[in-house]
């Protein structure tokens, strides 16, 4: 999969000030902000470069510069900070005209006020206390959503807070060309893979368009054995082989290749099938799928595009991490008292970047859908902190449902269970979790990602303009009961 990497996108440093300080003044703090912007790359902190790019000091230049960073690709955001005052009517223009993500860091250059040397000359350069007061003031009066980070800036929780939301932000930007292939349609009679797609066109800007089983099987067909086998040396090279039966893994190598050929004909970056819909197809794609996801691809079952799109924009937005981020399924449950836990799995299609160990190659009946027994990775999750997000059409708007998550070593063998899977204990505990779930419309299928954290995706849902709500220790039934309720409301007002 081609993607240009997180790490070639940029967000732009704007200072704010003004001419009232003199040209001395006005230089000190071009000079602090570009050490500021050196300092946090070179804290080797942040995906993403920061570039000081202006002093802005008129309602001219504040527009200028948001219109270019507006129209420049590799421009992922802005970061504003007020070195000194910075008049907010002077932003208004130019905020109206704001297309980007916005992050506005609270912050001083120097850490420590100079006790035997502070005069007024040092208080006029540096105050951020109450500049940047007076620039949030005008964010909050236009209703403009931006992400605010407090602290002194060479600190590593201010750093890193500021990675997380370039991520985040870095998601925003890709989710404006996310294009999503359906090959064929959704599960029938199945409520949560519906959806509104021209509504999340609009919000999100996702493309989901649906392409025949029939045009797949087709370049299925013109797929040739040099390519097969060089797939088939790509399988070899990832991973273990627990079958001998190569004439079923070299089907599910030309399925991959006839996917990938299509998915990078038309740009997408995520896929849904469903087994519902596979006409001639001998077999439902299981490793194929499985390999793609590792590639970068997200990935819906039952041709649910929503948990395919959010897949691939997690995975986006994780990149260089090493956790890993999957499409996932709540299955079976261990209801010990004391000891609850979620079996996770799905009949084929699990990431293997979500485990540490070598997946195994392995063909076995899949039990439904009256198909050719399909080649599958079949591994274990990683232990470790994690979360499940899931997004829904709640019908003119979409929810995004986010679960706080351990995953735990599965505490049985299940030799005679031929998937992956991951074993987990959802926050705050089993039963509570499940009803919270099922409140907010949580559906079935959701993303697991040990790399991604509920304010990271907090903080996309809220650049995207979109309903969040998080489930953690703290979430009791009668708080979520409140939220939604006061959410509904508010969002049937906007």
């Amino acid at each position: 999969m081609q993607r240009k990497p997180i790490g070639s996108y940029e967000f732009w440093f704007v200072v704010g000030s003004q001419f009232l300080y003199g040209e001395d003044t006005l230089a000190e703090v071009a000079r602090h902000a570009q050490l500021m912007a050196e300092g946090l790359n070179n804290s080797h902190r942040l995906p993403c470069k920061v570039v000081y790019k202006t002093t802005v000091k008129t309602p001219a230049e504040i527009e200028s510069c948001i219109k270019q960073a507006n129209y420049d690709d590799s421009c992922a955001g802005i970061i504003t900070w007020m070195h000194t005052f910075s008049p907010s009517k002077m932003w208004i223009n130019g905020l109206n005209l704001l297309q980007k993500p916005y992050c506005h860091l609270h912050t001083q250059f120097n850490r420590l006020i100079p006790d035997t040397e502070i005069d007024m000359d040092f208080m006029n350069l540096n105050q951020s206390a109450h500049g940047d007061r007076e620039h949030a003031f005008i964010a909050a009066r236009m209703r403009i959503g931006r992400k605010i980070i407090s602290g002194f800036w060479e600190e590593e929780d201010v750093q890193l807070e500021l990675a997380m939301w370039m991520r985040s932000a870095v998601g925003a930007v890709e989710s404006r060309v996310m294009k999503v292939m359906r090959f064929g349609d959704n599960m029938r009679n199945v409520a949560v893979t519906e959806g509104d797609k021209v509504e999340v066109q609009m919000q999100l800007g996702w493309q989901v368009n649906t392409w025949g089983v029939g045009d797949l099987i087709s370049v299925l067909e013109q797929v040739t054995d040099e390519q097969v086998e060089a797939q088939m040396e790509a399988y070899r090279s990832r991973y273990d082989f627990a079958t001998k039966d190569m004439e079923t893994v070299r089907y599910q190598a030309r399925e991959e290749v006839a996917m990938r050929l299509f998915l990078e004909k038309e740009g997408a970056q995520a896929f849904s099938n469903t087994f519902e819909d596979l006409q001639q197809m001998r077999q439902l794609p299981g490793l194929a799928s499985q390999d793609l996801m590792r590639e970068g691809y997200g990935y819906g079952g039952e041709g649910d595009w929503k948990v395919s799109a959010m897949t691939s924009l997690i995975k986006r937005m994780t990149e260089g991490m090493k956790g890993g981020t999957t499409f996932m399924e709540d299955y079976t449950y261990h209801m010990e008292k004391g000891n609850e836990l979620s079996l996770g799995a799905h009949m084929l299609e699990i990431c293997p970047s979500i485990t540490t160990e070598k997946a195994r190659v392995e063909v076995h009946e899949l039990g439904i859908g009256g198909k050719e027994p399909p080649a599958r990775l079949v591994f274990e999750g990683h232990p470790g902190k994690a979360i499940l997000a899931s997004m829904v059409d709640m019908g003119g708007r979409v929810r995004l449902i986010v679960n706080e998550i351990e995953v735990v070593k599965p505490i049985y063998r299940m030799p005679k269970l031929p998937v992956a899977r991951v074993m987990w204990r959802p926050e705050p505990d089993l039963n509570t979790a499940a009803k919270l779930w099922m409140m907010a419309g949580g559906a079935h299928h959701a993303t697991l990602s040990y790399d991604a954290t509920a304010q990271m995706l907090e903080d996309w849902c809220e650049i995207m303009g979109i309903e969040f709500v998080h489930i953690n220790k703290e979430t009791t039934v009668s708080s979520l009961k409140q939220q939604l309720f006061l959410s509904d409301l508010a969002w049937k007002l906007r």
